[in-house]
């Protein structure tokens, strides 16, 4: 970037860079900085009866200044909150040199400057717990101004709060918006809560190829590339189901896996091409015993995370108190398409899409035609947590047939405020029942569904060596943290979506703090 592409703010604080180390002060050095202390817990901990005083030693980015001639004071962010620091002049200069604070101080640091700060912990006449500096280190200079986001009397004004700016910039979001570490906090706590209840049950977590021969365990569009040592194509994941039930036959009781997967599909507020799902499979049991599981397991996070069951998204309150409602698949179509869909064939199920104005095509078999008409009539009018149970068997191919009924599957998938969280099978453990599913699903990709599975050779041959009774379950992960967050759109609890790419910076400069 030339100097002539720079804003008169950027120009500033070069100078003010330069001006630093003119007077052998290093703007980014090296040592290791001994923090003894958090905003927070300063805070938390003050007693005003304490002498002597408390030293503390903290560090954070300045967020704003008030500068009155021989003292000063500036708010000091750290990893925890905000902390207010008294700077005066006679203090951090005890010699009659004063150019560290009429220079340093004063003039050369801005608004985001990384400092270091070592005094005392003190009550000022206002009420405000603060530090009294004795002593200011420059720890890193920073060379852009931050957004300006000012609140006065409850009304936040000039918020950096346009959506495209955020998630390009998300460390500039994460400074000045503080509410979204909040997500993000929340984000790692979930996982940890379901990870915990997991361990406490025995289950293993492993690690499973991103990189795969065959894009196998759900129907998807999968990202491509290629090795050139083996000189090969390779499949970024779109599941890791067939190596996990890989582990099941080779003797694990249970395993789960946080997985990283990536679809070649659309975007949107709930869709990113690269996402988190964890993926759990136990030997010996079946659909209704992960059902049990799943509801058991949501209702402990909500409590760890949340501190109740109670849900708010958007206009709609959520109970995650086990147990949920559970309703079949034909039996919600019935419900509220008023369409019995039982034994139907291809072609009826296509007069019911006509009938019911849900666009269909001729790549579509019978599986993603009830899949369009459930999701259509059926979804978006489940708002409380429900297990919608008992699949059709075109629509899941790695499912074992329901015991009572050959054309539906022990499958469930639980579905909340009208979107899917979770989808669990008893699972197919049927060798040559599975080969013939998986030539249904080719069958599918030669009349031109770009999403139907592969036939994955190898998962069969494992299954021939004999997998035991069992049931699997997947999580979306990131939309579970965005229902459990409050929040409507899927970009708003991934640290760095997926974007377009960046257009021309406007010509115009930004408001920033000075």
């Amino acid at each position: 970037m030339t100097a002539t592409e720079l804003s008169e703010q950027e120009l500033f604080r070069r100078q003010s860079l330069q001006a630093l180390r003119d007077m052998g002060i290093d703007p980014y050095p090296a040592e290791m900085y001994p923090t003894s202390a958090f905003s927070d817990e300063i805070k938390a901990n003050f007693k005003d009866e304490e002498e002597p005083k408390r030293e503390v030693c903290i560090a954070g980015r300045i967020m704003s200044r008030r500068i009155m001639g021989k003292a000063s004071f500036m708010e000091l962010k750290d990893s925890q909150g905000r902390i207010q620091v008294y700077v005066s002049r006679d203090e951090i200069c005890p010699d009659e040199d004063k150019e560290l604070y009429n220079t340093v101080f004063k003039k050369l640091l801005d608004i985001g400057d990384f400092v270091g700060i070592k005094g005392y912990v003190f009550r000022t006449q206002m009420g405000e717990i603060s530090v009294h500096a004795r002593e200011l280190k420059v720890l890193a200079k920073t060379l852009r101004p931050l957004p300006i986001v000012k609140t006065k009397d409850g009304v936040v004004y000039d918020a950096f709060s346009d959506p495209e700016l955020r998630y390009r910039q998300r460390c500039v979001d994460l400074v000045v918006n503080e509410w979204v570490k909040d997500i993000f906090i929340k984000r790692t706590r979930i996982f940890n809560s379901m990870r915990n209840f997991f361990n406490e049950r025995g289950y293993l977590e492993v690690d499973t190829p991103v990189l795969q021969n065959i894009p196998g365990g759900a129907a998807a569009r999968p990202f491509v590339t290629h090795h050139n040592a083996l000189d090969i194509p390779l499949y970024l994941r779109v599941a890791n189901e067939l190596y996990l039930k890989r582990l099941i036959v080779g003797g694990f009781e249970g395993v789960y896996e946080f997985s990283r997967n990536f679809r070649n599909e659309g975007m949107d507020r709930s869709h990113n091409p690269e996402f988190t799902c964890m993926e759990i499979y136990v030997s010996y049991k079946d659909y209704n015993w992960m059902m049990e599981f799943t509801e058991q397991m949501l209702e402990r996070i909500c409590l760890e995370v949340l501190g109740t069951t109670e849900v708010k998204v958007g206009d709609n309150t959520l109970s995650f108190k086990a147990p949920y409602q559970r309703i079949s698949m034909i039996e919600a179509i019935q419900k509220y398409a008023g369409v019995d869909i039982s034994g139907m064939d291809e072609d009826q199920l296509r007069q019911v899409c006509k009938k019911l104005h849900i666009a269909e095509d001729k790549t579509m078999g019978k599986g993603k035609l009830i899949d369009e008409i459930f999701g259509t009539t059926c979804e978006n009018k489940l708002i409380q947590p429900t297990f919608v149970t008992d699949y059709p068997i075109e629509m899941s191919p790695l499912t074992k047939k329901h015991r009572n009924n050959p054309q539906l599957t022990e499958r469930f998938e639980l579905i909340a405020n009208g979107k899917e969280l979770a989808n669990a099978y008893s699972e197919l453990n049927d060798p040559i029942d599975q080969r013939a599913r998986f030539e249904e699903q080719l069958r599918l990709s030669e009349k031109g569904d770009d999403e139907a599975m592969f036939i994955d050779h190898d998962f069969i041959r494992a299954l021939e060596y004999g997998m035991p009774p069992t049931s699997g379950m997947g999580i979306g992960m990131d939309r579970l943290v965005m229902m459990l967050t409050g929040q409507s759109s899927i970009q708003e609890v991934l640290f760095f979506p997926q974007m377009r790419p960046e257009k021309p910076a406007p010509k115009t400069e930004p408001k920033a703090q000075v």
